[in-house]
């Protein structure tokens, strides 16, 4: 929208007197602008020209089948398949002999990976492993005496610190952006902490070098958070360090190899926190909640339940559950670790014998189970009646107790609650039978809602069920 001319002046002529406060302002404070304080931008020229040569473009095609044809699609030889375009992205060299990183995102499911040289020569490139995980990838061009990157060290990464990328956004290869760390160990669930950057990320950059003004690699360019698909000023980087740990064993053996306990952990929620005491000086939570354990992997014969919180590995405090991820996640199979549980605000020790299995997939939540006519009403005050468990629903628990919800209503239904929910514990509480519930909720203030750890199926939930009137 334009402005008429006459309030075009007069808002230019109002932008003038401001400017003029402003400086006159600065100058009684002692802020005036100053040569010596104004500080230029780095000259990126130099390590530019220095890493630039060891970046490549990553194209990847994959397998079509025969159909109705494109006119984008390689037409194959006769009974065989069609190949179509199926991505780009970057890469860097990070040796001479022609080993070349970048995202897994970039190179999986492709029949076909072809890595280009900023110098133009082009190399049909074998996938040497794939982490879907770290969303990391080792791929080799045959090729020797090429140039490489120099690896960094995130350590000495500072927020605010000049960072560079390098890479093939939109397919223009050989791209330079530039911009600061705005974060770094940025939490976004995944099993990596990322760096944070506001160094403009497009599509095609997956894969390629953050770099730092020394002309090391700092990070590899993974993510942006972006409602409409491109830059917008948020973009993360996978730190080298872990980038490097899993490359190297991309390279020795293929694949990663992974401590696995067999849960299904998810951070304290706050409520929780609170009533378990798990809370920090910055009244944050600590540890990581165990919705879920897959019957027979290690955390289950070592006793662990749902509803318990993991709180420390070997001595060192877990944060969340992404840290628990991490930390399991470093070890190796066989590896013996003493876990530090909090069960319903007591302290229990397990000792844990880490397999190498890859995490099973988690049964999905059950449908609701058709209410039985097995009814307390002690705890009606906050929607709930409940029955005892049959033995073969005990027997399901593996260990654990509780009472089962055959109806609800009030504030139970409102916080999500259904029919065929076991409820393990009111508050720190465990209970075993429907007599034990309901001597606990007598007890209970009927003020304030109610703390519950509820069952479903095989994954474990804290909830506080408010009274609805």
């Amino acid at each position: 929208m334009y402005l008429h001319d006459s309030a075009r002046n007069r808002a230019a002529q109002r932008r003038s007197l401001l400017a003029a406060f402003v400086l006159a302002a600065a100058a009684v404070c002692g802020f005036a602008p100053s040569a010596a304080a104004a500080q230029p931008a780095p000259d990126f020229v130099e390590l530019v020209e220095k890493v630039a040569p060891a970046v490549v473009n990553i194209r990847t095609t994959e397998r079509i089948d025969p159909g109705a044809r494109s006119p984008f699609r390689r037409r194959a030889p006769s009974g065989q398949e069609d190949e179509a375009p199926r991505g780009e992205g970057s890469g860097f060299l990070v040796s001479a002999d022609g080993y070349v990183v970048t995202n897994a995102h970039v190179v999986d499911g492709a029949s076909e990976v072809l890595v280009t040289l900023p110098d133009k020569r082009e190399f049909k490139a074998k996938i040497v492993g794939s982490d879907v995980r770290t969303d990391l990838a080792l791929v080799k061009i045959e090729a020797s005496g090429l140039p490489s990157v120099r690896i960094g060290d995130v350590s000495r990464l500072r927020v605010g610190e000049w960072v560079l990328a390098i890479g093939s956004p939109f397919g223009l290869d050989s791209t330079v952006t530039a911009g600061i760390v705005s974060a770094k160990h940025r939490e976004t669930g995944s099993d990596i902490a990322f760096l944070q950057t506001d160094v403009a990320v497009n599509p095609g950059n997956s894969g390629g070098p953050l770099i730092n003004t020394r002309g090391e690699v700092v990070g590899v360019n993974s993510q942006i958070l972006s409602p409409i698909g491109s830059y917008i000023g948020i973009s993360f980087a996978i730190p080298i360090d872990e980038a490097m740990r899993v490359v190297d064993q991309l390279k020795s053996g293929g694949r990663v190899v992974r401590g696995y306990l067999g849960v299904q952990p998810t951070d304290v929620p706050r409520e929780l926190a609170e009533e378990y005491g798990l809370t920090t000086g910055k009244n944050r939570s600590r540890g990581a909640f165990v919705r879920l354990v897959v019957p027979g992997a290690p955390g289950d014969k070592a006793g662990i339940q749902p509803g318990d919180v993991i709180v420390a590995v070997d001595g060192r405090q877990v944060e969340s559950a992404a840290d628990l991820r991490r930390t399991l996640g470093a070890m190796k199979p066989g590896s013996a670790v003493n876990l530090q549980i909090n069960r319903r605000g007591k302290g229990m020790d397990f000792k844990v014998v880490l397999s190498e299995a890859e995490p099973q997939t988690a049964q999905a939540e059950p449908s609701p189970a058709a209410p039985d006519q097995r009814t307390s009403s002690a705890a009606k005050t906050w929607g709930l009646s409940m029955a005892d468990l049959s033995d073969a629903e005990r027997r399901t628990l593996r260990g654990a107790a509780g009472v089962k919800v055959v109806a609800v209503s009030g504030g139970a239904e409102a916080v999500g609650m259904r029919a065929g929910d076991v409820i393990l514990a009111v508050g720190t509480t465990d209970v075993s039978d429907l007599k034990q519930f309901d001597a606990v909720i007598a007890k209970a203030d009927k003020t304030r809602p109610l703390p519950v750890t509820v069952l479903r199926g095989n994954w474990a939930q804290f909830l506080r069920i408010p009274i609805v009137k």
